[in-house]
Order: structure tokens, then sequence, then C-alpha cells
């Protein structure tokens, strides 16, 4: 590997002389892959690679139509290949890790390949590295079968069956490549690669296909992999003491974030805990099941496991019980602030079966391979009985507690959460002190025309910023309405009614568009309200209504909207950000309500509290500047290429009638809007045809 002092200089000038060369007007995109020039493009290409070159940092917000992914790409791998450091390209969404996979890179390779300057680097090396639990292990899945009848009932050695199967023609070993229908969580527990059996030590990279995964990850000049196991990586390798002298994960590698405007969020979840009802019953039951007599104790022929077991189930059932009594009727959470507001009822109970476990590990040759599964069976209940300690005595200082509950296809889920309430030192830390550079991209990071909220957020203090606005023409190709005859949200006593008017407007407009409408809401029990009423017209009408409900895969939906050309898909949460629907299949975005977090949500409640002890407004920092950013994402799913058009209709009366309306309007692509109401709406709302 080179450092920087050992020639490195001259081989980063040159990426960023090559960079130039590829992205100026006439220059080798333009004339090897006939794209045409982007000026935003080639300014943020140039920016990128300055940061590569320089190991600095840099925040860049490229709008829709920019180009950021080649933008990165074509700098990083060059930066890669001359100075043999690794370059990691992190993404929030499975969309955008497919459009890199598949079209991006493969834009690479034949620009690379096209221009005889950058022979060099066409035979770079790329890698696509998931959680280890996404990944079958063939050692695992050999031990399994050899010990099937003590482990599963019979409809689950069918499923192990099944995945045998598959293991001979599969590719890749992906759990989301497995074929319908899924195999139960239980199973694939205990074939994933995700445990201390499946190591370089026992396991061949010729047939495991995470260590075979691992293996091309290690030699490539490209490694892309999702935000949430790049955090949990980061997790790994703090919780090891592992201090890397520069670097994101491995010595000298170098970090592009795109849609990193998830980054906060996700950094919140990762830092802070989240453990389940569901998950510690699993864990249990993976060692003894009572009902069907199977598991690891039975196994090992252990009764007194499988005595301590089953009284540590029953004892589970009775804490998370303890637990959901705490939530006030009509809530699904509850802020928790007092510590040991509930008995731990299952300190006990789990340190009898950890002994149990403790106990069957030393009766095992160390070498033997159930040595190690028994070994992580016991340091992940050990994790289990820790984190709830933890947890009840509210141990996790400058981070906030509650208790969530769910009922999930008919079984009542408790979880105990904590989050830290400020992210910023810890992300400083990780991504921008780490002697190396970190670029975070999104179309999405201002918040008016300032990026400070972000950047305060990410801890990015004195890192450098660009700005690059989209270079579509929204003024003629998108249509904004306003519809301000609806209730307000906070008119609590006209709940019905604004529920009313907004599944009216909904009717209206996606039946007055040809194409397909998302309507975006902040309120699941809306949604599902909402759609539940429109359904019999769509299905009246010819048009396919999809609706986001549990269990529903977002890309799964995204797709069956673009099949249907004139769908109407309801979504939450997740789908106001990162779905792309090109074309008339998404011609109209419809926005129910502006989307503020709910104020009593315990990470919501608990930062307005720590901003106002600090003389600061928690509207104004917090929710507002949270609030445009999704808004400004939601508006972003209509335009997706040159050729797109259409409408916006936003159904939320406080943009107009709201000081602080003044800031989502000018958030708006286009200055271009009209304001509309039930008695006028037949006139003003002229859909593009």
């Amino acid at each position: 590997m080179i450092s920087l002092n050992e020639g490195g200089g001259a081989a980063v000038s040159r990426a960023v002389e090559l960079t130039s060369r590829v992205f100026a007007d006439d220059g080798w995109l333009c004339t090897s892959l006939s794209l045409e020039h982007r000026p935003e493009q080639e300014r943020l290409a140039h920016a990128i690679a300055a940061a590569f070159d320089g190991d600095t940092s840099l925040l860049c917000e490229a709008g829709t139509g920019v180009g950021k992914s080649l933008a990165y790409l074509v700098p990083g791998i060059i930066h890669a290949v001359d100075t043999r450091r690794q370059f990691l390209v992190s993404t929030h969404t499975k969309t955008l890790q497919e459009q890199v996979r598949d079209k991006d890179l493969a834009n690479c390779r034949r620009l690379f390949a096209a221009v005889p300057e950058l022979a060099a680097y066409r035979d770079f090396t790329s890698a696509v590295l998931m959680g280890k639990g996404n990944y079958l292990c063939t050692t695992r899945l050999k031990r399994a079968l050899a010990e099937k009848h003590e482990l599963f009932a019979t409809p689950e050695q069918e499923q192990l069956a099944r995945i045998e199967q598959w293991a001979k023609t599969t590719e890749t070993g992906l759990l989301a490549d497995l074929p319908s229908p899924r195999v139960a969580p239980d199973v694939w527990d205990e074939v994933s690669a995700d445990s201390d059996a499946c190591s370089s030590k026992h396991c061949d990279s010729a047939v495991c296909f995470y260590q075979r995964a691992k293996k091309r990850r290690d030699s490539a000049n490209l490694v892309i992999v999702n935000h949430s196991l790049l955090f949990t990586l980061m997790a790994i390798q703090a919780a090891q003491e592992k201090s890397l002298a520069r670097g994101i994960l491995r010595l000298d590698d170098f970090l592009v974030l795109d849609e990193a405007h998830t980054v906060p969020d996700i950094a919140t979840e990762h830092l802070g805990l989240a453990l389940t009802s569901t998950g510690l019953r699993r864990q249990l039951h993976a060692l003894f099941n009572p009902k069907r007599k199977k598991g690891l104790f039975v196994r090992h022929k252990d009764t007194g496991g499988q005595r301590a077991v089953e009284i540590a189930a029953e004892q589970a059932d009775h804490f998370f019980a303890t637990v959901a009594e705490k939530i006030p009727a009509g809530s699904s959470l509850q802020r928790w602030r007092e510590a040991d507001a509930v008995e731990h009822l299952l300190a006990g109970p789990l340190n009898s079966v950890v002994a149990r476990l403790d106990a069957l590990r030393t009766s095992l040759p160390p070498e033997d391979i159930a040595h190690v599964e028994v070994e992580t069976k016991q340091k992940r209940l050990s994790a289990y009985r820790d984190a709830i300690k933890s947890w009840l005595d509210l141990a996790r200082e400058g981070d906030v507690h509650w208790a969530e509950m769910a009922d999930r296809r008919r079984e009542l889920v408790v979880s105990l959460r904590s989050a830290p309430l400020d992210v910023s030192a810890e992300l400083r830390q990780r991504l921008f002190a780490r002697e190396t550079s970190c670029v975070l991209t999104s179309a999405t990071l201002a918040t008016g025309s300032t990026i400070e909220p972000f950047r305060e957020r990410v801890g990015a203090h004195g890192v450098d910023v660009l700005i690059e606005k989209s270079p579509f023409d929204y003024e003629r190709n998108m249509r904004v309405y306003l519809a301000t005859d609806v209730p307000e949200p906070s008119a609590s006593a006209e709940g019905k009614l604004a529920l009313d008017a907004i599944t009216d407007y909904v009717r209206f407009c996606t039946l007055a568009v040809r194409g397909g409408s998302l309507v975006l809401f902040t309120s699941y029990r809306d949604l599902l309200a909402v759609a539940a009423r429109l359904e019999p017209d769509y299905r009246a009408a010819g048009r396919r209504c999809l609706v986001q409900e549990a269990g529903a895969s977002r890309s799964e939906l995204a797709e069956q909207l673009r099949q249907a050309g004139n769908g109407v898909l309801f979504g939450t949460e997740s789908f106001w950000t990162g779905i792309d629907v090109p074309g008339d299949a998404l011609s109209q975005v419809i926005i129910t309500r502006l989307p503020f977090e709910p104020p009593n949500h315990p990470v919501a409640q608990a930062r307005a509290e720590w901003v106002a002890s600090e003389g600061g407004n928690p509207f104004a920092q917090l929710a507002l500047p949270e609030a445009l950013g999704k808004f400004r994402q939601g508006i972003g799913r209509l335009i997706r290429s040159k050729t797109d058009r259409g409408v916006v209709t936003i159904l939320d009366p406080r943009i107009v009638t709201k000081n602080y309306g003044r800031e989502f309007i000018a958030s708006l692509p286009t200055q271009n809007f009209e304001r509309l109401t039930r008695a006028d709406r037949d006139r003003i709302f002229r859909p593009f045809i």
C-alpha cells in the first residue's frame, strides 16, 4: 500500500487531472459514452477528486439529475487503483446499491476500456458486502442437517431441506435470493454466517458464501456496503478497541456516504440499544423449545439446561408483560425516566442459562465447531442479559430510554429502546477525525439556503461544503397545487373532518391524473383508513391500489407501481425517500401532511428538552429542519429524469397559514404554484396529459 510520502502524491495529482479530462465539456464522458456534459457534475467530480487527493472531507448536496454517482465513482476508482487504497461506497437504499453495482460501475468500465489514457483502470475490482446474517454458511448448514432431528420439528426440517437444494444452485447464498416461501427465522439463524463458527478457521472460502464474499471484499479496489452495515462494522471495531492510524474500516481506506441525509438517524439507531421480546424468545427457543422438545440442549442431552430455559422463558413473558403494562392505554410507547421502575425478574434465570451454556462449552473440545456454536449462543444471551440490565438502570448516560409495544401477526412484541440525544461527537470521531477523506453527498442536505443544521448533526465542523442545484427544468415540468381548505391536524376535534377532506382530495387528484400517483402520509393509521375508503374506487376505475403494510417490501411495491403504469401507492416513513419510479408510472406526488415527527416520541421529546435547557428553540433547531429535509425528499420522488413531468399536490394548509410555511414553499424546486379548494379545484387543477 502506497502512502502519500512514498510517491503517492504524483499518482493522486494524476487522478485529479484525469477526472478533469473525463468530466470536461467535450471530455471523455461525452466523447466515449455519448453522455451529455453537465457543468454541475463536472464541478462536483472535481471537488470530490480534490478531497480524495488531499485526504480531506466534503459535504456536497447534488440535486436530482446532477449525476453524483459517476462524479464520485470515477475519481474514487482512479485514486484507489493509483494509491492501492480501498475505496468504500455506502448507500442507504437497496435501489441505489443496485444502481451503482449494475449501471454506474458498468459505465465506468466502458469508459476506462474506451479511453487509452484510462486503460490502467479498466480491470478495477469491486465487491458488494452485506451483513453476515444475510449469507448462507455451508459449514453451519452441513452441521444443522446432521442434527436436524434434535434442532427442528418436521416443518422446519422441510425448510432446511429446501435450503440444502438451493445451496447447490445459488451463486450468492444471500437470503434475499432464496425463492419464496421464506424460511422461518429460527431455521435461518442456524445456517446463516452470523456465528463465530463461520470463520476462515472452519470454512473454506471456495464453498462458504460469506467467506467468499469477504475474500472478494478484502482484495477489491471498491467495496459497496449499506449505511447500516457500515455502522455495525464501525461499532465492532470500536468494541474490539481496534484503532487504525488512519482509515474508516481498514488501514488507509477512504469513504463516500451517498444518501447521506439518512446518516444522523441511522447513527442514532446504531449507537443506541434495541432488543425485543421476540428476539429473546428466539434465542431461548434455539436452546430449547418446550412445545417441540427441540434445541441445542436436546442435542447435547442437557436436561438441566432445558429446565433452566423453561424457567427463563416463563420469566421473560412475565417481565415483558410487566413492561407493557407501563405503556398507557391507547399508546404504543412510553418514555422510561426512572431506574429500576420494573424489577429485573430475568437476571437470575438468564444467569442460570448462561451458566449451563458455559458448562456445556467447557465440556467440548476447543477445536470442535460445536464448542464455537455454544460459545456464540452464550455470548448472545449474555448480551441480552446485560442490555436489559443497562436499560432498566438507565445506565447509558446521554441516552433517552423508552419502551414500545406492537401487535405483529397476533403476537404482542415489546421492545426496549434507547438512543443518544446527540451523535455529532461520535460521528466526528468515526468519520471526520480519521486522517482520510470522507465525502457525504445527497440531493437534500441543506435546509433552506443553509447546510448548517446538517453539519451540526453529523459533527462536520470545518468541513468544506459544495451545493449543486438540479439541472432539471422544474418550472416547465412540474405543477404544484396547495389545498387550503383541509382542517389543520392540530384541531383534534376536527380529526374526522380532516380525514374526510384528505380522502376526498386524494380521490379527486389521483383519478384526475392518467399516470401513477404516490400518496405520502405521516400517520400509518390515516394511510390505512384512506386506502380502505378508496380501494373500491380504484378497482372500479381499473387502477391498481398498492398499500404499504406490515411485511410489504418497499422495493417490490415500487416495482409494482412501475409495472402498473397508472397505479396508486399509499406510503409512509420509508417511502418519503429513496424510491425511484421514472416516467408516467409516477406522474403525481400527494403530500397529505407536512412531515413533522410526532412531538411525543421519546427521542424528539428528549432532544427538545435538551435544546430548551441550553436556551435554544427546539422547533426552529430540530423539528423544522428535519421536516424540511423530509419534505424535499418526498417532492424529489416525482422528477427523476429530464423528460419526467408531473404534479405535486400538498394537502396541509399550514404551508400557507403558518409563518414557517414560507420555508416549505421556498424549498420547492419551482415557485410556480397555485392554491385550490374543493369549490374551485375542477377549474384550477390541470394535470399534465
